[in-house]
Order: C-alpha cells, then structure tokens, then sequence
C-alpha cells in the first residue's frame, strides 16, 4: 500500500472517531452532569498520556516549547471540552457537527495570523461567508436568539481551531503524538483534582456508578481514551503518511458522519436543514482552504 493511500485511510479512521465527540459527549453528560463529565474525559485522556509518554521516554520540551503547550492546553485541554460539555448539555450532537464543520477553516486562519502569514482577501471573503453560515445556523436553529449553549458551541469551535493551529506547528517539531500527550499531562494539574472533586460530591461516584448504563460507560471511555488521546495518533500520521492537503480533505466529511452517529446512538433524525448547511459550510471550507495565503518576516512567526 502507497504512503498516500495509508495514510488517508489513517485519517478516515481518525476523523471517524472524532465524529463521534459529540454523541458520546450527549451520552455523558446526560447521565454524569455537565462539568464531571468534562475532567472525568479529560483525566481519563491524560492519564493514558502520561502512560504513553512514561513509555516513550521523549526529550523534555525546552522552555519555549513548554510555553506553547501550555497555551495549547487551555484550548484544547480546557476550552473544547467544556464548550462541548456545556453545548451538549442542551443541544441536539447534530447541531453541534454543524457548528465544528468550520474548524479546517479557522484552524488555517489561526495558523496564518499566529504564525507570521497573511490571508488572501478571498481566504478573508470565505471565512467569513462560513462564519455568517455558522451563525446564522444557529439563529435558525434557535429561532432568533443565540442560546447560552449557542455561545458555548461557537466557544468550543473557536478553542478547537486555535489550539489545532498551535499543536500544528509544535508538531512539526516535536510529533503530533507527543505533543497531544503533553498536553493532555499539563491539563491533569487541573483535571485529576476537578475530576476526584466531582467524584465524591453527593451522591458521590460509588453512589451513582451502578445506576449508569452500560452504554453511557462506555461512550465516558470513548471520549477519554480514543477521542481525546488514540484518534490523534490515526489523525496525526495520517497526515505525515499523505500529506497534511491531502489527507486534511478527510476532515470535511467530519459534520456528516456526526450526523450518521447521532442517528445511530442518539434519537436523533437526520434533518434535511442540518445537511443543506452542513454541505454549505463544506464548500466554503473547501474554497477557503484553496485560497492562497502569503508567507513573510515576522518575529511572531516564532512561538
């Protein structure tokens, strides 16, 4: 099998898992709460990370390094999880695929204006036609007002993009495994004290565990071992096998496979709304992402 064609299929199973966030995050936040459910994945991620680099053994990340994944941290770590967590709470998974699809797009505008590029004036026109099409999405789907969990939704997309476009450019020096690993062991500073917090809250952990479905179990260990940890290996050498243009393509069919997963987990009906502007926020991402965007000097080009 070719380098490219191993690694888009590398990819697929990557963005697969992804795609599947949110139903699970629905499926646990319903049973656990809001904010236990956001440090118990966190923590489970972290602690797999922790194993994994315990492993490994990688070079300690120098201090400039250090500083970069630590702000990737609050983002990634921090930001997309509990906007999901809060999101989900209230919003049907589905809404939420729409919402993400454009991630690609504003991980590329982060990546541009953080590290010393600047955007064509059409990549400006796409990004913000795709960000109209993101709200006024919600709009619809909120029958005129943005909702708090509208708010948190967008603050996740947003958290997402920006901590992607940090992890991007670490990786290149570092690898991506070992840079999502790293980053998910800074957020157990934080997550292991929440989540232990939220565990012997009343009704504590032991009081409420044999209560929890078997399914909302397993979805918990989904989000914490393979969406948050595992699916970023797939994802990251998929992108070094085949190329970051072309096997970044994969992440388009992300909103239509969260779609097919809520319809196959959740009781949630594929909606002919939902795939018009799914399939409008893809076009423009991928006229966006064929926008061109110039590189030049700057100091902020370094991290």
């Amino acid at each position: 099998m070719k380098a490219e064609t191993k690694g888009l299929w590398l990819g697929l199973v990557g963005i697969i898992f992804f795609s599947i966030t949110l139903p699970a995050t629905r499926l646990v936040v319903a049973d656990f709460g809001t904010f236990p459910a956001a440090f118990y994945r966190a923590t489970l991620g972290g602690l797999g990370a922790l194993a994994y680099l315990l492993y490994l053994r990688p070079a300690w990340p120098n201090r400039k390094d250090a500083l970069a994944l630590l702000v990737t941290t609050v983002f990634i770590v921090f930001g997309f999880p509990l906007g999901i967590s809060v999101a989900m709470t209230y919003l049907p998974s589905s809404r939420g695929g729409v919402v993400l699809g454009i991630t690609p797009l504003l991980t590329a505008l982060f990546g541009a204006l953080r590290f010393g590029e600047r955007p064509s004036v059409g990549f400006w026109i796409t990004a913000a036609i795709g960000s109209l099409l993101v709200i006024l999405y919600s709009l619809w789907q909120s029958h005129g007002g943005l909702e708090f969990a509208d708010w948190a939704l967008i603050i996740a997309a947003v958290s997402a993009s920006y901590g992607y476009a940090e992890a991007a450019k670490l990786s290149q020096k570092m690898g991506g495994p070992v840079v999502i690993s790293w980053i998910l062991v800074m957020g157990l500073v934080i997550n292991l004290p929440m989540a232990l917090y939220f565990a012997f809250q009343e009704p504590n952990f032991l009081q409420i565990a044999p209560t929890i479905s078997v399914s909302t179990w397993v979805a918990l260990l989904f989000l914490g071992l393979v969406s948050a940890f595992i699916a970023n290996f797939f994802w990251y050498n998929g992108l070094a096998l085949g190329g970051i243009a072309r096997v970044g393509q994969v992440q388009l069919l992300q909103p239509f496979m969260t779609f097919l997963a809520a319809s196959l987990f959740l009781p949630e009906p594929i909606t002919l709304v939902n795939i018009l502007f799914a399939t409008a926020v893809v076009a423009v991402v991928m006229i966006g992402r064929k926008m061109p965007i110039r590189t030049v000097a700057s100091k902020s080009a370094t991290v």
